[in-house]
């Protein structure tokens, strides 16, 4: 009894040394817990309120009537984007012409077809200002809207000047219909006109660009009569679902703040333009993470490895800041001076304008990405059992063929789940694309094929780096950019999901 009694106090306090540490790391567990359900309940309660302010823009951008104005703008803009093609053509042409050469003929008739949509724009001209002078009279009649920071001081020109009834702005604005029909039939005389003594064009080049920019433009003027018929049938009264709030953001193709017209909140530019930068860099960063590790764990000796892999690991210790200018200065330059090169010319797309583009901002993140694909891909391959390689080499297979048919197989699921990690690791990145992409809101030309990769973009994370700093809080714009943040969360929340999924059915197939 009394041995006992002396070691009572002896394990009371190792219970008590025991319980003070796992009442230590059990607290920082449920801190972890904690700041993630803070995360999680702030995003939703300031981003779901996006979507009702949404749909009172949405409302009040149809009952205001720049919907309706918009159908018309678009045509203006469609004829304006078909005499920048021209320009391009004139700028073909141009190189393949002797000095002292002129392009008079090509110039009047490109003149002339710029000068076919002056009516057209001083429509919409009109019909903007009496579209924005009928949506502040709603406004002060206490319509529901979110306001951007941009309207909350109109222009003089949108502001009305005296009492407007609406009803009669509206029927103003619903005069557009006639008039449009009738400028529409005079642009289509006019440019019928021009397409039948097209300028003669010497370069194959010009030639074929402007064979495509004619059956563009005949397309344009086909579609006259389906416009004018969407502007009667068009109706201010006509409800706005409370889904297309959602679907406006889901699916919308328009990124545009503090617009004095309409805000559109469109997340399917930002979505590509992350997409886009992420296979750019899985391209680069899967082959040299997944290749390096083989090369460490299965091939080098022992003093190649102590020298390869604490430098590539050490790669994740270099800020992104200092990245993203090695990028601006380096990567991006270079890749442009290469486009240039004359030996170059064979690639279609070659030369490019543009030094910050996906594949700089793709390049810079492989380089980021890389060390967390080698750190665990060499971790898998070593946890593959030693028996594997044993019973490999007994049965006569040399090194190479049990590196392919039996060790790489074996930890399959580990080196993908590996490579969804760094996927993780690169969508989720701010810096060297906020410095590296271009920031460009806008869905690249997938017609160019590969050069896609070398146009501008901006991604999630770029987006709301660059403007959460200058919105104003509770505003639409505020709450647009919580959404983003959302959809980025449980986008890499999907991607680390399904990586423990494969690390778990990994374990078990090596249990």
């Amino acid at each position: 009894m009394s041995i006992l009694s002396e070691n009572a106090p002896a394990r009371r306090r190792r219970i008590t040394t025991e319980s003070a540490i796992k009442a230590f790391f059990g607290s920082n567990a449920l801190v972890a817990i904690v700041v993630l359900a803070l995360i999680t309940i702030f995003l939703f309660r300031d981003g779901f309120g996006f979507f009702g302010q949404n749909l009172a823009n949405l409302r009040l951008y149809r009952r205001a009537g720049l919907e309706y104005v918009d159908i018309i703008r678009t045509q203006a803009q469609t004829h304006a984007a078909l005499s920048r093609q021209l320009g391009d053509i004139r700028m073909q042409e141009s190189r393949t012409l002797p000095s002292g050469s002129t392009l008079e003929a090509f110039d009047q008739f490109s003149a002339a077809f710029s000068d076919s949509g002056e009516f057209l724009n001083a429509l919409v001209s009109d019909a903007n200002d009496q579209a924005l002078a009928l949506r502040e009279v709603l406004i002060a009649a206490g319509s529901a809207s979110a306001v951007s920071s941009a309207e909350a001081q109109p222009s003089e020109t949108a502001k009305p000047t005296a009492p407007v009834d609406p009803r009669a702005a509206m029927i103003a604005l619903r005069t557009a219909d006639e008039k449009f029909a009738k400028i529409a039939e005079g642009m289509k005389g006019k440019i019928d006109n021009l397409l039948a003594a097209p300028p003669v064009l010497s370069s194959p080049k010009a030639r074929q660009s402007f064979e495509k920019w004619k059956k563009k433009t005949r397309d344009y003027v086909a579609q006259f009569p389906v416009v004018s018929q969407r502007l009667r049938q068009w109706n201010a009264n006509e409800p706005v679902p409370a889904y297309r709030a959602i679907t406006a953001f889901l699916f919308g193709r328009d990124w545009v703040t503090a617009s004095f017209w309409q805000d559109w909140y469109g997340i399917i530019p930002l979505l590509v333009g992350s997409i886009m930068v992420a296979a750019v860099a899985l391209l680069l960063a899967v082959p040299l993470g997944v290749c390096s590790a083989i090369y460490v764990s299965e091939v080098a000796a022992r003093g190649e490895k102590s020298l390869i892999k604490p430098y590539i690991e050490f790669i994740s210790a270099i800020p992104s800041v200092v990245l993203g200018f090695f990028g601006i200065a380096v990567v991006g330059q270079a890749v442009r001076a290469l486009s240039q090169m004359p030996f170059m010319k064979w690639v279609p797309f070659f030369p490019i304008s543009e030094r910050l583009n996906v594949f700089t901002a793709g390049s810079l993140l492989a380089l980021m990405a890389v060390p967390t694909i080698f750190t665990l891909a060499e971790d898998a391959l070593r946890n593959v059992p030693r028996g594997f390689k044993e019973a490999s080499y007994a049965l006569g297979a040399n090194r190479l063929q049990t590196i392919a048919r039996v060790l790489v197989p074996a930890s399959l699921s580990g080196i993908i789940s590996a490579v969804l990690l760094g996927l993780g690791r690169v969508i989720g990145e701010t810096m060297v694309v906020l410095l590296c992409a271009g920031n460009r809101i806008a869905i690249p030309d997938f017609t160019q094929g590969l050069g896609a990769f070398f146009q501008p973009v901006h991604t999630m994370t770029g987006i709301i780096a660059q403007e959460m700093g200058e919105v104003v809080r509770g505003s639409i714009h505020y709450r647009a950019l919580f959404m983003v943040g959302l959809v980025l969360f449980a986008l890499t929340l999907g991607i680390n999901y399904l990586a423990q999924r494969l690390v778990a059915r990994y374990r078990m197939s090596i249990g």
